[in-house]
């Protein structure tokens, strides 16, 4: 096998297998729309008691993160596909047999959302990370592409499905994809294993041995450093927790859109169908926004394509609730589809340059956990908000400062040639 040659390198085919685990679990998990109305006639509950169900759903899938980073370090990637596989399996025909709301909390907001997180992009990330160093960005925003396409997809497939067949089936349906689409990848594709020098072709990319550090000095050997950093030392730089800052605005942001969007919109008396589709339109341009935004990912500092990528959401956001007419609607939905889905991308890569791939899983697993706790916020906010105020601007005004916020922790992270930043240990975030 020609691991060097540029067109048959084995890292694309894993991010390929990933790209469509992560299309399947994504999609699933943020497609789980078409299934309350049918799940709450048949199980006769409420939309509140429906909706705590997915607060709770959307906090475990969080805390499978660090979990499955934590197994990844300690067994393999393999393992651990494997094993989400067995737990969603077995979690959906639980749901498929639950008679009661303890019973569908137990199996679909609990022990499906552990499965999906062993299945999800924060578990995939290490290995791409690994067998990308040249062109780790492009490769992990290739993996948000399948995030993105699987939006796209899922919900209207399983609207199709549902009517067609009913949730039962469509449970059973997809239980049967997750064994047709992670086993093979799983068996067959993946491979911690990663040959020596990874994607740096014709030494494009050189250990530097002498590189900056975060407060301009040199320091010899930071490679070798970061080697020998454990979990407690990456949690106590400054680095780390502005990129937890700024993915728990990520899921702030996301939720609240997915959450309140169409509702704010049909508030501001656009039609239920534009509404939609104003929406929908950020992850349609997402899917070819991801190819753009990876061709760059490693040309340019990665700190500032994520202050870019913060800076426009949130100006997206602010957008979205000042928009009057269905022409401004669309515009905004094609401004922040271009950047919807770097943010995860890029801190992910950030993650990897100055900590090194060891502990990635862990790190990034703990810091999608603020991703989570930020999407659970703002999923909650967005409707009391309303409820108290008579407004949407409350909430999308919130976020628009908070991604704001974001963005400028991104500029001031530490630049892609810093490793090993100890010196910010205990500094302030700002």
């Amino acid at each position: 096998m020609q691991e060097n040659r540029k067109n048959s390198y084995y890292g694309w085919y894993i991010v390929l297998a990933a790209s469509l685990i992560t299309l399947l679990t994504v999609g699933f998990r943020l497609g789980v729309g078409p299934f309350v109305i049918p799940m709450m006639k048949d199980l006769g509950i409420s939309r509140t008691q429906f909706s705590l169900i997915a607060a709770v759903s959307a906090l475990m899938y969080g805390l499978g993160m660090p979990l499955a980073g934590f197994l990844i370090k300690r067994y393999s990637t393999r393992s651990v596909l494997l094993v989400g596989m067995v737990i969603v399996c077995g979690s959906l025909i639980w749901t498929i047999l639950a008679k009661s709301e303890g019973s569908l909390l137990l199996s679909f907001g609990i022990l499906l959302s552990i499965g999906l997180s062993f299945l999800s992009p924060v578990a995939m990330t290490p290995i791409i990370s690994r067998w990308f160093v040249r062109q780790r960005g492009k490769a992990l925003f290739y993996l948000s592409s399948g995030s993105m396409a699987g939006i796209a997809i899922m919900t209207p497939l399983e609207t199709m499905l549902i009517e067609a067949w009913g949730w039962h089936k469509t449970l059973w349906l997809f239980a049967g994809l997750f064994i047709v689409i992670v086993v093979p990848c799983a068996l067959f594709v993946m491979r911690d294993d990663v040959p020596e020098g990874a994607d740096r072709e014709n030494d494009a990319v050189k250990p530097d041995k002498t590189v900056k550090g975060i407060d301009g000095r040199s320091s010899v050997n930071n490679l070798s450093k970061v080697s020998e950093m454990t979990w407690r030392d990456a949690v106590g730089t400054k680095a780390y927790w502005q990129i937890v800052l700024g993915l728990f605005t990520c899921g702030f942001s996301m939720n609240l859109l997915g959450s309140q969007g169409v509702p704010m919109l049909v508030d501001h008396h656009f039609d239920p169908m534009t509404a939609s589709f104003g929406i929908g339109i950020i992850g349609i341009v997402a899917i070819f926004s991801t190819l753009l935004l990876g061709s760059i990912a490693d040309r340019y500092e990665r700190k500032i394509i994520l202050f870019w990528i913060y800076l426009v959401r949130g100006l997206g956001f602010l957008g979205l609730v000042l928009a009057a007419t269905p022409w401004q609607l669309y515009s905004v939905g094609v401004a922040g589809g271009l950047v919807w889905a770097g943010s995860t991308a890029m801190s992910s890569a950030i993650l990897s340059d100055l900590y090194g791939t060891k502990l990635l899983g862990l790190l990034y697993g703990w810091a999608y956990f603020g991703h989570q706790i930020g999407g659970a916020i703002g999923t909650f906010l967005g409707g009391w908000g309303y409820e108290t105020f008579g407004t949407h601007f409350f909430a999308f005004g919130l976020t628009t400062l908070l991604l704001l916020m974001a963005s400028w922790i991104s500029y001031r992270l530490p630049a892609r040639s810093s490793r090993w930043p100890m010196e910010e240990k205990g500094a302030s975030l700002g």
